[in-house]
């Protein structure tokens, strides 16, 4: 391990916590993305995360990186729309497939990982620094 791998681990964290934001914010901005019956609706897609394996982390297996990203699975939600230009002869048009309340939490839990890993890398700035005026 290098003398910066806890700045290094925490960039892992902050990257990872960056692109789970876009994606929830790419599946909150679609929330109202309609298709027609026949048609494939929207798809909320999860980040996984993996534990870095290769590279300078890979002894104490520290650090993440993303590894796929999940369509989530499921049947879309009919509305009762006649007035929609994508209805059926029935009137109804598919809605996304996404949990909501579940996107406001993985939200909520991304900028809070975000966070935390920022804060790791920032004391950790400070404490080398802290070490090189000891040194003056």
């Amino acid at each position: 391990m290098s003398a910066f791998s806890s700045m290094d681990i925490g960039r892992t964290g902050v990257g990872f916590a960056h692109h789970w934001m876009d994606t929830v914010a790419h599946n909150l901005a679609n929330a109202n993305t309609l298709t027609s019956p026949d048609g494939e609706p929207f798809r909320a897609m999860h980040a996984v995360a993996r534990p870095n394996q290769d590279g300078p982390f890979a002894q104490s297996g520290s650090g993440v990186h993303l590894a796929a990203q999940i369509e989530r699975e499921g049947d879309a939600p009919m509305n009762y729309d006649p007035g929609h230009p994508l209805a059926n002869e029935d009137g109804l048009v598919a809605g996304p497939v996404m949990d909501m309340a579940g996107m406001m939490t993985d939200l909520m839990i991304a900028q809070r990982h975000y966070q935390a890993n920022l804060q790791t890398v920032k004391s950790a700035r400070e404490s080398y620094q802290a070490a090189l005026r000891l040194g003056q």
